[in-house]
């Protein structure tokens, strides 16, 4: 028996491609997109004057599932959780019967910083599904050269 395509699987792909479009036309993905209003995830961002402290609501989501990343002044956070569940058994009518359940979640949100912070000194911390990501705020670093004129 050949199995089924997952129509889920297609409209994950296709909310993939939007997201991917969205951000070539915009060139980045702010704090509100697309993909941000699909995922659900729920953030909250704090300036304390020394840091940044970034809030994400991740319930069911475990540890493990998380991926934060920060690169270019914007803080990526992403969760992926899959479970499968299969269970076979016996009809009253002497038949076989067999059940397969799949469930994916995920959720994925980037959060352009306003202000430089310093890479090496973020730290994270996730407890009873909230996740809490603290940048310390750094001193801008500017890049370029005096060019002398003859």
């Amino acid at each position: 028996m050949a199995r089924r395509a997952n129509p889920f699987e297609d409209l994950e792909e296709l909310f993939d491609r939007m997201r991917r479009q969205f951000e070539e036309a915009t060139g980045s993905m702010d704090e509100v997109s697309v993909e941000s209003l699909r995922s659900g995830m729920r953030i909250d961002v704090e300036d304390t004057g020394e840091s940044f402290v970034v809030t994400a609501d991740l319930p069911g989501f475990e540890k493990e599932d998380i991926d934060v990343r920060l690169s270019d002044q914007r803080l990526r956070i992403s969760a992926e959780h899959a479970e499968e569940t299969t269970e076979e058994g016996e009809t009253e009518d002497d038949g076989r019967f067999v059940r397969q359940e799949r469930h994916r979640s995920s959720m994925e949100r980037v959060v352009r910083l306003p202000e430089p912070v310093d890479e090496g000194s973020v730290s994270a911390k996730f407890r009873n599904g909230v996740l809490t990501v603290t940048l310390a705020k750094t001193e801008p670093v500017e890049t370029g050269r005096d060019i002398e004129i003859e």
